[in-house]
């Protein structure tokens, strides 16, 4: 897969878990805060403004890092297995 293609890979699934993580504060169901997390832990990755909105809520909700910390090592999981299943499908 070329750079390019896992830019906007990663690009697309940030934002996608930025909606969901919208949903979620509305929605018992789903997590919100976790997947804003998420989204923006794979976004900070590519636009600076997600990294430092990232940063600011980590200093702003200190007691909160431990989320941002697990959001980030999941991202890192779930964009890892997209893009290497993208590279095995070409």
């Amino acid at each position: 897969m070329s750079p390019r293609a896992v830019r906007i890979t990663k690009i697309i699934v940030g934002w996608s878990f930025l909606v969901l993580g919208v949903l979620g504060l509305f929605l018992p169901i789903l997590q919100g805060v976790l997947f804003l997390a998420i989204g923006l832990s794979i976004l900070a990755t590519e636009q600076e403004w997600a990294e430092r909105l990232l940063a600011w809520a980590r200093r702003r909700f200190p007691h909160a890092a431990r989320v941002f910390d697990q959001a980030r090592h999941r991202a890192e999981r779930w964009v890892h297995r997209i893009v290497h299943r993208r590279k095995h499908k070409t």
